[in-house]
């Protein structure tokens, strides 16, 4: 599994979770103790995000992370990850 595809994953869910719940993103930095570019950069998936800013917005958001069997591609996915 291609290792762009999982953190565009990560961050989908990461900003469909914000959006849930109603927050904008510099009230999920306020929570996350971050700023909101750095938000920003983990919504997006940005390679050079540390695993300590993924944690915090989980952790802001009330979420852990679990290690599951991936699952194959969307179309839609394959196709994002050329643009």
């Amino acid at each position: 599994m291609d290792h762009f595809l999982l953190i565009s994953r990560l961050a989908t869910q990461l900003r469909e979770k914000r959006l849930n719940r109603g927050l904008t993103q510099a009230q999920l930095a306020d929570l996350a103790g971050l700023t909101r570019y750095k938000v920003i950069a983990v919504e997006k998936g940005t390679l050079s995000v540390s695993m300590n800013a993924y944690a915090r917005v989980l952790g802001a958001l009330d979420c852990e992370l679990a290690v599951v069997p991936a699952f194959m591609p969307t179309l839609e996915e394959l196709a994002d990850l050329f643009e």
